[in-house]
């Protein structure tokens, strides 16, 4: 279930990013009356942040968890290679 989850996140994370891409090829920026309308005008800045900010946060998000992860997989690597973690160095 929980990998479900990480599967279903990824995807709609990838989603928000992608569309925090192509937001501002999509939208005319120095035609204040192509955005005028949508989710967070009549200001660009609203409007980039309600389309574009979801996907920052989805990238850092996502950015988190991958480097937790590969720190993660590194300590134990170390540790099943005989290499002392700080940790124990201190403790012994």
């Amino acid at each position: 279930m929980r990998k479900a989850a990480a599967v279903v996140g990824l995807v709609l994370g990838i989603y928000l990013i992608a569309r925090a891409i192509v937001e501002p090829f999509t939208i005319g920026i120095s035609d204040p009356a192509s955005y005028r309308d949508d989710w967070g005008g009549p200001s660009l800045l609203g409007v980039l942040a309600v389309h574009c900010g979801p996907g920052l946060l989805a990238a850092a998000a996502i950015a988190t968890v991958l480097l937790r992860r590969r720190s993660r997989r590194t300590g134990q690597s170390s540790a099943q290679h005989g290499v002392a973690s700080d940790e124990s160095r201190q403790q012994g």
